[in-house]
């Protein structure tokens, strides 16, 4: 088992879409976070003159991940964020509806720090494929001394924590855990088994794990050549964007598609349709692989040990 994490969340003005700030025991950084309509007041905090980095999001329908992002730095935060709010500014992003501040609790971060940090995070942002950036370059990492490269990654790992509590998910990439291709019956419930959908006229098989509560298709997996469902279904449209980003590409005999990177689904029955190419129920389709104990049967059985448990403690 992982060693847990204790993020401690504060609402400042009380409400629950407001101005928040966040941090994890122990560490360093301190992460402040608000609407837009709430400038105003981040713009008051003292983490607003500090070197650190920021993030501006907002909605993006037409990008897979439905969000478009900028990743920037600055020796003051909040001119950086006055800036890019001016309505008068034509290099403005008024795309953004949510601004997100990283700065260090002891205020040792400098500039060659910060610049360090937005390069890896526009590195990390572009790897995991989640949001839309709007930044123009992809600057390489400043040099640092070696001592301060180690410490300006264990702050992106911590950031990396505390920031998908927040919601903010543009640096979660799809990744895998180490598991056996056909496990065996267990109680341990630490690691997704590897399930496994067939379309059997056609031969397309495809993989997938649940990571960090997130139902990932695996790269190599098989899709059917197109879709063949209801036109004009929600799922439609995810399909489109697969194969436009190049999520999902041909294979040289036309026989179908093929996953060509790890990606994450909204739900089992999302990733489902998109291998089939129609409507599909992920709960019964997607099967652990070297069994005949589906996703569904698999996820109910944490429930009944649970209650098995809680009846033997009684």
């Amino acid at each position: 088992m992982s060693d847990g994490k204790s993020v401690r969340l504060f609402q400042a003005d009380g409400t629950p879409g407001g101005l928040l700030t966040a941090e994890i025991m122990n560490w360093t950084g301190h992460v402040v976070a608000a609407p837009r309509s709430d400038l105003a007041a981040l713009l008051k905090r003292p983490e607003a003159i500090r070197t650190g980095i920021y993030l501006l999001l907002g909605e993006d329908p037409d990008s897979l991940g439905g969000q478009v992002a900028y990743i920037g730095e600055g020796d003051d935060v909040g001119k950086r964020l006055y800036q890019h709010a001016r309505s008068e500014d034509q290099n403005g992003k008024d795309f953004w509806d949510r601004a997100i501040v990283l700065t260090s609790k002891d205020a040792n971060l400098t500039k060659a720090h910060a610049r360090y940090l937005e390069s890896r995070f526009i590195t990390i942002a572009l790897q995991a494929s989640r949001a839309r950036l709007t930044n123009a370059t992809s600057p390489p990492p400043i040099v640092l001394p070696e001592a301060d490269v180690s410490d300006m990654e264990y702050f992106i790992e911590q950031a990396k924590i505390v920031l998908p509590v927040l919601g903010v998910n543009i640096f979660r990439s799809p990744r895998t855990t180490s598991v056996a291709p056909t496990p065996e019956p267990t109680t341990s419930r630490t690691k997704s088994p590897v399930f496994e959908m067939t379309l059997k006229r056609s031969g397309i098989i495809a993989t997938a794990q649940e990571v960090d509560g997130e139902f990932t298709v695996l790269e190599g997996s098989g899709a059917r050549l197109r879709w063949t469902g209801v036109v004009g279904h929600s799922y439609t449209g995810l399909r489109g964007k697969l194969e436009q980003d190049g999520t999902l590409v041909p294979l040289p005999d036309g026989s179908g598609m093929r996953f060509t990177r790890n990606h994450v689904f909204a739900s089992p029955s999302a990733a489902a349709a998109i291998v089939a190419g129609r409507s599909a129920n992920g709960r019964s389709e997607w099967l652990v692989q070297g069994m005949r104990r589906t996703y569904g049967q698999w996820e109910t059985e944490g429930v009944e040990e649970a209650m098995q448990q809680e009846v033997g403690d009684e």
